[in-house]
C-alpha cells in the first residue's frame, strides 16, 4: 500500500505537476485551500503534507498551527516561494520537519518526503508505547472499587504532580510496584525516566556503583565509565522498591543524595546535580526497623513525607470478582484462550481465601486454570484444593458474641447494631447482610430504638 501525500497549494498548476512528479511513488491528494484541505483530512488517513506557505488570502503558517493541534502526528514539509531565514525558522518552530523553496527539486523533494514517512512510523509506534503505559501503568488500570481501594487511588490523583517524597508499604504482592508507576505516568514527569532499583535482588557490594555509578578506572574490573541510577534518573522518577533492605552505610548515602540532589560517581572528582522525585516502597514495617538498629531514623522522616499504605487482598474482598475477570481477559489474550465463564462457586471459593501473596497469588491462579481450562469455562473442579470449601475469613470487627441468657429481641438489637456498625451506617448493605428488607430494617430500627 502506497504512503498517502497531501498537497496544500492554492495554485493548481502546481498541484497538477507536483502530482505528476510522485504519483508513481506515493498515493497523492491535493486541496487548493485549507476548507478543501479540511475535507480530505477528514475522510483520509494521510502520512505527509506539502504545504504552501502562502494560500491566497489565507496564511499557510496558520494552517500549519491547525494541522499540527488536529492532526500532530502528520509530517508536513512547508514549500514556498517566499523563502527567508525568519519565515523558515519560525514554520519549523511551529511544527513543520522540513522547509524547501520554490522552484522545488524533485530528488529533493522525495529524499525530504521519505524522512518523514520514517519519521512518522517512528512518532506512531512511541505514540502506540506511550498508550500502552497509559493503559497499564494510569490510575484507572488499578482494579478495585471497594472503599478502601477508591480511598487510596484518591491520594495517588492528589499526590502525582507533587514531587515530594513517597513511602509506598503493603504487604508482598499488594501491587506497591505499579502504584508508582501509576503516579510516574500521570505526574507531571511522565516524559522522564521511571529508574526502577530493586534493593533486594541487588548483592550489597554493587548496590553503591550502581546508584552512584563510577568512572573508568574506580576499580578493578571498572573497564568504562558507568552512569549510575540517580543520574538516570534525572528529570524523571526513582523507585527504589524494598528499601527495607538497604544496607546502613547506603541508607546515610541515599540520604544525602535526596537532600542536596548532588551525586559524586565512584573514582571520580566531578559532583552532578540531579533532579528526580523519589518514591520508595517496602513490605517492612520501617518505624520497627528503626527501633531496632537496622534503619536509620533521619532517613525514614526523610522518605516518611507522603505515605501509601496497600491494603491486602483480604481486606478488599469486594474486589475479588473484578480481579478475577481483569485476569481472566488478561490471559485469554495472552495465552490464545476464550474462557467466558468462570462458576459463581468459584468466585465465592476465592472471596473466603486469605490470599498471602495477594494479587500476585491471584494473579498466578487465574493464569494456571485459564491456561487449562477446557470448554471455555472455569468450575469448582478447576480450583486446587486449598482453594476450595473454606470457611468465611473473619476478624473481631465480624464477630457478634452472644452472652448466655440474652433474650431473641436482645440477640436481633446486637445484630443489628454490629451489622449496622460493620457496613458503617450503610442500611442497603446492612438489610441485604441480614437477609431482611429496608422497609423491614427500618421498621426494627424504630422498634429498637436505634
Amino acid at each position: 500500500m502506497k504512503n498517502k501525500i497531501l498537497i496544500i497549494d492554492d495554485e493548481k498548476a502546481i498541484r497538477d505537476s507536483l502530482t505528476f512528479a510522485l504519483e508513481d511513488l506515493y498515493e497523492v491528494l491535493s486541496a487548493g485551500d485549507p476548507t478543501e484541505a479540511e475535507a480530505v483530512l477528514s475522510e483520509k488517513i494521510v502520512d505527509v503534507i506539502l504545504l504552501d506557505m502562502k494560500l491566497g488570502r489565507n496564511d499557510g503558517l496558520d494552517l500549519l498551527r491547525q494541522i499540527k493541534h488536529t492532526y500532530p502526528e502528520i509530517e508536513v514539509i512547508v514549500i514556498t516561494a517566499f523563502g527567508s531565514i525568519k519565515s523558515s525558522v519560525q514554520a519549523i518552530r511551529e511544527g513543520a520537519l522540513n522547509y524547501l523553496t520554490k522552484p522545488v527539486d524533485i530528488e529533493e523533494l522525495i529524499v525530504f518526503i521519505e524522512k518523514a514517512i520514517k519519521q512518522r512510523a517512528m512518532n506512531g509506534s512511541l505514540m502506540y508505547l506511550r498508550k500502552m503505559l497509559d493503559d497499564t501503568y494510569n490510575i484507572a488500570g488499578i482494579i478495585g472499587n471497594s472503599d478502601i481501594m477508591a480511598s487510596t487511588l484518591n491520594k495517588v490523583r492528589k499526590i502525582k504532580d507533587i514531587d515530594s517524597t513517597v513511602l509506598i508499604t503493603g504487604e508482598s504482592g499488594t501491587g506497591k510496584d505499579l502504584v508508582a508507576k501509576a503516579i510516574h505516568f500521570e505526574g507531571h514527569r511522565k516524559d522522564g525516566k521511571l529508574v526502577i532499583v530493586n534493593c533486594a535482588a541487588i548483592p550489597a557490594n554493587l548496590m553503591e556503583s550502581e546508584l552512584f555509578g563510577y568512572e573508568k578506572g574506580a576499580f578493578t574490573g571498572a573497564d568504562k565509565k558507568h552512569i549510575g541510577k540517580f543520574q538516570l534518573a534525572d528529570g524523571g522518577t526513582l523507585f527504589l522498591d524494598e528499601i527495607g533492605e538497604l544496607e546502613l552505610s547506603l541508607q546515610s548515602k541515599l540520604l544525602r543524595v535526596v537532600e542536596d540532589m548532588k551525586v559524586t560517581p565512584l573514582g571520580g572528582n566531578n559532583i552532578v546535580s540531579v533532579d528526580f522525585r523519589l518514591i520508595a516502597a517496602t513490605n517492612k514495617n520501617l518505624e520497627a526497623e528503626v527501633k531496632a538498629g537496622k534503619f536509620r531514623e533521619d532517613l525514614f522522616y526523610r522518605l516518611n513525607v507522603i505515605t501509601l499504605d496497600l491494603p491486602p487482598l483480604r481486606a478488599r474482598k469486594g474486589d475479588i470478582p473484578l480481579l478475577i475477570k481483569y485476569f481472566v481477559d488478561k490471559y485469554n489474550k495472552k495465552l490464545g484462550q476464550n474462557v467466558d465463564r468462570v462458576d459463581r462457586k468459584v468466585i465465592s471459593s476465592l472471596e473466603n481465601y486469605p490470599f498471602p501473596g495477594n494479587i500476585r497469588e491471584l494473579e498466578n491462579l487465574i493464569e494456571r486454570m485459564v491456561a487449562l481450562s477446557e470448554d471455555n469455562k472455569i468450575e469448582l473442579d478447576d480450583l486446587p484444593e486449598k482453594y476450595r470449601s473454606l470457611p468465611p475469613l473473619v476478624n473481631d470487627s465480624e464477630r457478634l458474641v452472644i452472652a448466655l441468657g440474652l433474650s431473641m429481641k436482645d440477640i436481633e438489637k446486637e445484630a443489628i447494631l454490629k451489622t449496622l456498625d460493620y457496613f458503617e451506617g450503610n442500611r442497603k448493605k446492612t438489610a441485604e447482610s441480614l437477609g431482611i428488607s429496608e422497609r423491614n430494617l427500618h421498621y426494627k430500627l424504630k422498634l429498637y430504638k436505634i
